[in-house]
C-alpha cells in the first residue's frame, strides 16, 4: 500500500540526527567553545547541536564538568609529542610548551577550564609523563621536575587564559597594539617620582605576546640548571 503524503501540503525535510557518542558530543562543544568561548558551553546548548534534549547526553556525559574535562583532554590530543633526545631535553621541553600554548590558544578560552584542576585524561598524562621525562633526562631531580612541570603547565595556561580574555575578534597583536593608552600615561607622570617606569616606559609596554611568553618560558626552563645532577 502506498503511503499518502497527508495531510496534503510541503513537509519540512528535516536531516537525520547525527548519533550521539561521547566523540561527537566533545567535538561539538570544541566548536561552540571557538566560535563563542566556554560560557556558552552548557549540556542544554550542546544537545540542541544535536537536536535533541540535555537527558540524551548523560548516557555519555556526566555534567558539564566532566564535558569540560573531556574537551581539555581532546585539545591535549592534537599536541605532537617529540621522541626524547636527552642533548637537547631543555629544548624539548620549551617545545613542547609552546606547542601546548599554541593548542589552547586555538580554542578560545578553553584554558580556563584547566586551571585549578590536575590533568589526568590520557592525552594531558601523556603530555605529562614526556616533559617529566626531559626532565629527569636532563639531570633534575624527580620532585623538582614534578613541580617545574606544574608550574610550566600553571604559566601556559594562564597566558593562553589571559590572552583569550580579548576575544577571538579583538584579540591585539602585540602589547603595543593594547598599550598606545597606557604608554602614553607612562610617559606623562611625574618623573621624581616614578622615574624608572618613566625613562623606560616603551620596555615596559613593549613586546609581542609571542616574544613575552618565549622570555618567561626560558626564565622558567633554563633556571632549571641550578638543580641538574651530573649523570651517573
Amino acid at each position: 500500500m502506498t503511503e499518502l503524503n497527508w495531510p496534503p501540503g510541503t513537509r519540512p525535510q528535516r536531516p537525520a540526527k547525527v548519533p550521539l557518542s561521547r566523540p561527537e558530543i566533545v567535538r561539538t562543544a570544541l566548536t561552540i567553545v571557538r566560535a563563542e568561548g566556554i560560557d556558552a558551553v552548557s549540556m542544554r546548548r550542546v544537545a540542541a547541536e544535536f537536536d535533541t534534549g540535555p537527558s540524551s547526553l548523560y548516557a555519555h556525559v556526566r555534567n558539564k564538568d566532566e564535558l569540560l574535562a573531556l574537551m581539555f583532554d581532546e585539545v591535549c590530543g592534537e599536541v605532537e609529542v617529540p621522541e626524547l633526545d636527552a642533548s637537547r631535553w631543555k629544548e624539548q621541553v620549551k617545545d613542547l610548551a609552546r606547542a601546548g600554548h599554541a593548542a589552547m590558544l586555538r580554542y578560545n578560552d578553553l584554558a580556563r577550564a584547566a586551571l585549578a584542576t590536575i590533568p589526568t585524561g590520557p592525552n594531558a598524562l601523556r603530555i605529562s609523563n614526556a616533559m617529566f621525562g626531559m626532565m629527569l633526562a636532563g639531570g633534575i631531580p624527580p620532585r623538582i621536575s614534578a613541580w617545574a612541570m606544574d608550574r610550566i603547565f600553571l604559566y601556559l595556561t594562564a597566558d593562553a587564559y589571559e590572552y583569550s580574555i580579548w576575544g577571538p575578534n579583538s584579540r591585539p597583536q602585540s602589547i603595543e597594539a593594547l598599550g598606545a593608552n597606557v604608554l602614553a600615561y607612562f610617559k606623562q607622570l611625574p618623573a621624581d617620582v616614578y622615574p624608572h617606569v618613566v625613562k623606560h616606559a616603551d620596555a615596559l609596554v613593549g613586546g609581542s605576546n609571542d616574544e613575552r611568553f618565549n622570555l618567561g618560558l626560558e626564565l622558567l626552563v633554563d633556571g632549571l640548571d641550578k638543580y641538574a645532577t651530573p649523570p651517573p
